[in-house]
């Protein structure tokens, strides 16, 4: 449902006044929000892992709290204009109309990365809970609320598209954060009842022990979500760069889709596993369907004319940046269901306290990405968005690829063939 949004604002901003110059920059302020996102977001898996009684509850509550206050402080860093328009212009290559754009709807997104962590820690609490449903209706609110932003903006207020994008991302995951809070209440209640029922080793959790849990994770994230600034740099100076920028997003939300579902699956492996992954044989074959599944549906879509029919007639794109849009999908067939195996790797060896490698894997793709980029653009001079999807294609095989390791090791120590 999450991914739908995507989709949905680059839809509404296509049909708006100087779509080219607004996907864009729609583009590189949601790739800001991303990287100052980026230390909140693993918050779930680690509110699933962790919370488990009053002590820890409370611990992993101003854990978050005071991770959140450093988030905002950073996106009003970032909103320094000498600064932004620095980054934007100078180090990006934006046009000053672009820029303008960017900091304006960067600027209405100040929320976004500490209602992500607030709700976050909440969802995992709602998972561990076994209340998954409820996560499902706090994106429900997340979603009418945002349509329902977009659709009084658009009809009634016509500003620049960007903005209603922008606008309309804030206020739903503002709500999403508070619907959040009231349906885990039962569950933190119940939590805190159980000072006196838990283990040994769950009370020595403290603020040292949650920093040495979470800050692979949350390197791991800023890693992966850097990617987005990243691309969008190496977008900016490319051949064909306004057309690259403008179908990025929408692209993106499409990949998403299929992505998203992947995505979820970490924090189930995490919640479903158990304590000696007995249910691990269970959790690979559901995973083995579920990427499957994904990566064919995509294909459908990048293959057939329904290609055309999803970017013009849904998506809202000329017939040019369509067209433009499709051999990138293409090449990003595969990313659904490597997202799949990426959250299943990612979540046993969480649940098995062994977080290092997944940032190594991050590292990994980064790197790769960076390097393909670098190679693709500057010197073979492709097209922008082709070496974005190449880039992002070959990065995320080689942490798939890596992670193989220590996951087949944690395996054999549990007794167990991949």
């Amino acid at each position: 449902m999450m991914s739908v949004e995507g989709t949905f604002l680059a839809a509404v901003i296509a049909r708006l006044p100087q779509p080219k110059y607004n996907l864009a920059a729609f583009g590189v302020a949601y790739a800001f929000a991303l990287i100052i996102e980026a230390p909140v977001i693993m918050i779930m898996s680690a509110s699933t892992a962790l919370v488990r009684e009053r002590n820890s509850f409370l611990k992993m509550r101003n854990f978050i709290y005071i991770l959140n206050v450093i988030v905002t402080i950073l996106m009003l860093v970032l909103l320094i204009p000498a600064l932004f328009y620095f980054i934007t212009e100078k180090l990006i290559g934006l046009s000053p109309e672009i820029s303008k754009l960017t900091h304006m709807a960067v600027l209405l997104l100040l929320p976004w990365p500490g209602a992500i962590g607030y709700r976050r820690f909440y969802q995992g609490i709602l998972i561990r809970a076994n209340l998954t449903k409820r996560v499902a209706y706090g994106t429900l609110i997340r979603l009418f609320s945002m349509s329902g932003t977009a659709v009084f903006l658009y009809t009634f207020v016509k500003p620049e598209g960007v903005l209603v994008g922008a606008a309309a991302l804030s206020m739903a995951v503002t709500l999403e954060a508070i619907a959040s809070r009231f349906m885990a209440r039962h569950a933190v209640i119940a939590i805190r009842d159980k000072a006196d029922e838990q283990d040994p080793e769950e009370e020595s959790l403290s603020y040292h022990s949650i920093i040495r849990f979470y800050y692979p994770l949350a390197l791991t994230s800023m890693l992966g979500l850097g990617v987005q600034p990243m691309v969008t740099f190496f977008l900016g100076h490319s051949r064909m760069a306004l057309d690259s920028l403008a179908t990025l997003p929408v692209i993106s939300s499409l990949v998403f889709i299929f992505r998203g579902l992947g995505l979820s699956f970490q924090e189930v492996g995490i919640a479903l596993l158990g304590k000696k992954n007995e249910n691990y044989k269970e959790l690979r074959n559901f995973a083995f369907l579920l990427g499957l599944g994904v990566v064919t549906i995509l294909a459908i879509i990048a293959f057939t004319p329904f290609s055309m029919v999803w970017y013009q007639q849904i998506s809202g794109l000329s017939a040019g940046l369509a067209k433009f849009a499709i051999l990138p999908t293409k090449i990003l067939v595969l990313m659904p269901g490597l997202t799949v195996l990426l959250s299943f790797q990612r979540a046993l060896l969480v649940n098995n306290k062994r977080t290092t490698p997944v940032t190594t894997a991050t590292a990994i793709e980064v790197a790769t990405i960076v390097t393909v980029l670098f190679v693709t653009i500057r010197g073979f001079d492709y097209i922008g968005i082709i070496a974005a999807a190449v880039a992002l294609l070959a990065g995320r095989i080689l942490a798939n690829g890596y992670l193989f390791i220590p996951f087949r090791s944690v395996l054999k120590r549990s007794g167990m063939k991949i």
